[in-house]
């Protein structure tokens, strides 16, 4: 269950996603979250 064109293993996608949560800005949380649930995607 790949994404065409993204390249993004899922264990640094949900490293990503934590660290862009760190980040107090509103879209920064919603790139975070999202980037954490692919990545918990990709790993099932």
């Amino acid at each position: 269950m790949t994404v065409p064109g993204i390249h993004i293993s899922p264990v640094l996608a949900i490293i990503a996603g934590i660290l862009v949560l760190l980040m107090p800005n509103l879209l920064r949380w919603i790139v975070g979250i999202f980037l954490i649930v692919w990545g918990v995607i990709q790993l099932l």
